[in-house]
């Protein structure tokens, strides 16, 4: 069951200040009595905080992410609109959406957002952050709050920051967004919303998602009966399934977000800033990977000290993460029980039911307002 918390106050990078953040988040498993046993889930661009629906193979009872041991959060992120304060929500000012006037966050935004909300139920230390594309850019910023705090991480299918290439692909998908005249800077009728743009959006995304292999294999020069191409087909689909449920400024504030990804911003020089990075780290690359190429992931295991490299191969690009959800299970299940389980209690049970008052507190219902 997706809950909900308010944060009293967020002061942005940019130095703007939000008060009264609301953030939606999903558990799985007990928070152990040393409140020690978390691990934090990030989700990618358009996915929501149930990772269990998206992650099924990874989450639950003995898999990577064991709920029997393990307290597992996934927190949604600021601009997306599924629960957490983003352009779609509304003002309570002005009774109309956010819109272009809510002020825009940053990866780092985010995490601190997630760690006031951990903080709330009395969080120690998270056994190791992990996630996928914009999830795993959350992932590597927390190992900033240290070793002491954060033992471990796991990124996935991503860089130490976002690329050029990266970035190109997230501002053409913005000038299609743009470019549709119900756009109107952000500010549109949410009756009446640019889906011609969002849907061409999307479209570009789920090609640089995939890879040539996996769309020739797939596709090849198949055609429908209506006499299209089956890729074309394929495209239209995925287009129009994101505008039933997603909203085009959330699309477009986080790209920008993805776009701040740079763990070395205000830090010092980047190879210096990985090279500091301490916590073991499994870093999960995909070898067909088009949009952050497996080159990425091996500089993160090559600049950071004490990290493992495991590449996923097979045509299906970045989203491997996604589909081969087995593989990935096995690969992290291994790295988990290596380094991260014998610096971790798992909860005590008596007569079938947590002993742990932290939990009963987190059942109860939204988390409490904080600053």
């Amino acid at each position: 069951m997706v809950k909900s918390a308010v944060i009293q106050s967020l002061r942005l990078e940019s130095g703007e200040l939000l008060r009264n953040v609301p953030v939606s988040y999903r558990t799985w498993g007990s928070l152990n009595p040393t409140a020690d046993n978390v691990i934090v889930v990030g989700h990618s661009l358009t996915s929501d905080s149930n990772a269990a629906d998206w992650w099924r193979g990874c989450i639950g009872p003995g898999k990577a992410l064991d709920t029997d041991r393990y307290f597992v959060v996934c927190a949604n992120v600021v601009g997306s609109p599924y629960g957490t304060l983003a352009p779609s929500t509304l003002n309570p000012v002005t009774g109309c959406p956010f819109g272009s006037a809510l002020p825009q966050a940053t990866v780092r935004d985010t995490v601190r957002l997630h760690k006031a909300l951990l903080d709330t139920w009395g969080v120690c230390s998270i056994a190791f952050t992990i996630g996928g594309s914009m999830g795993g850019m959350h992932a590597l910023e927390w190992t900033f709050y240290g070793s002491d705090y954060v033992k471990g991480v796991v990124p996935i299918g991503v860089g130490g920051r976002h690329s050029a290439w990266c970035v190109a692909w997230s501002e053409s998908q913005r000038q299609a967004i743009y470019a549709d005249p119900l756009w109107q800077n952000g500010d549109y009728n949410p009756a009446n919303p640019p889906v011609k743009g969002m849907a061409a959006a999307r479209m570009m995304a789920m090609v640089s998602y995939r890879s040539y292999a996996s769309f020739d294999r797939r596709f090849g020069r198949t055609h429908m009966g209506s006499g299209e191409f089956s890729v074309e087909s394929w495209l239209r689909y995925h287009g129009d399934k994101i505008v039933a449920r997603f909203d085009p400024a959330c699309y477009v504030y986080l790209t920008h977000l993805m776009d701040s990804h740079d763990l070395s911003r205000g830090r010092g020089p980047y190879e210096e800033v990985l090279a500091s990075i301490d916590q073991p780290a499994l870093v999960v690359g995909m070898e067909s990977d088009v949009l952050y190429p497996l080159e990425e992931s091996m500089e993160l295991a090559r600049l950071m000290p004490n990290t493992r490299l495991h590449v996923m191969e097979g045509p299906h690009g970045h989203d491997t993460f996604l589909m081969d959800l087995d593989k990935l299970n096995r690969a992290v299940h291994h790295w988990r029980r290596q380094h991260i389980d014998p610096l971790v209690n798992p909860p005590r049970r008596h007569r079938g039911r947590t002993r742990d008052t932290k939990r009963t507190r987190i059942r109860s219902g939204a988390a409490p307002l904080i600053s």
